[in-house]
């Protein structure tokens, strides 16, 4: 729930996409954080799926739009019209895979060329409880978030580990990157503002 005196940002100025490779647990993630579930065989998911959730920090209460995106190959061209205009990115790879290590790395670079400039990305080493299967380290997904100006959490959808510590994280660095609006924002003109753009981001 917002709190007394909270700005309230709107959902489209909060628009969130989830990338990784098919696997990874994009789903999952989302799934614990928006419903508190988590499912051992979890459906890949087609195209994209979507998500709302509110959450209150210190700064603001935030809604987000949650885009999770289909890992499977086939749907990268896809993946564009979801990140393109988001606020926030989330690049996810399995901490027992190197395969998709790599390819979270190529997903940041098409973020770099081709996302929004304000862009606030983390990297999300996702299947924690599988350590004893581990083929990335820690060490290496933090190094090349730090180098390339991201923020860098292990999670588990599993345990629920750093789930909902990751979107609060993204919440709070929204935030602080949204400027307040005197006159607030009446939540009334959502439909209005639909009309007039499909995606609204910070910066």
């Amino acid at each position: 729930m917002a709190r007394p005196g909270n700005k309230i940002i709107q959902a489209k100025l909060i628009l969130q996409v989830l990338l990784g490779d098919m696997g990874t647990g994009k789903t999952s993630l989302v799934l614990r954080f928006v419903k508190g579930q988590f499912l051992d065989h979890q459906e890949p998911t087609i195209g994209a799926a979507f998500f709302t959730q509110i959450l209150s920090v210190t700064e603001a209460t935030v809604k987000f739009d949650i885009w999770d995106t289909a890992g499977q190959e086939r749907y990268h061209s896809l993946a564009p019209m979801y990140y393109r205009g988001a606020a926030a990115a989330v690049v996810v790879y399995d901490i027992s895979s190197m395969d998709t290590f790599v390819r979270a790395k190529k997903w940041v670079q098409e973020l770099q060329r081709q996302g929004n400039a304000n862009l606030v990305m983390a990297l999300v080493a996702n299947k924690s409880d599988l350590d004893s299967k581990r083929e990335v380290e820690n060490e290496d997904g933090e190094q090349f978030a730090q180098e390339n100006g991201m923020f860098f959490m292990e999670t588990s959808a599993k345990t629920a580990q750093n789930v909902n510590e990751l979107f609060y994280e993204i919440a709070k660095k929204l935030a602080r990157a949204c400027p307040p609006k005197p006159s607030g924002i009446n939540l009334h003109n959502e439909r209005q503002e639909r009309r007039g753009k499909r995606f609204c981001c910070i910066g």
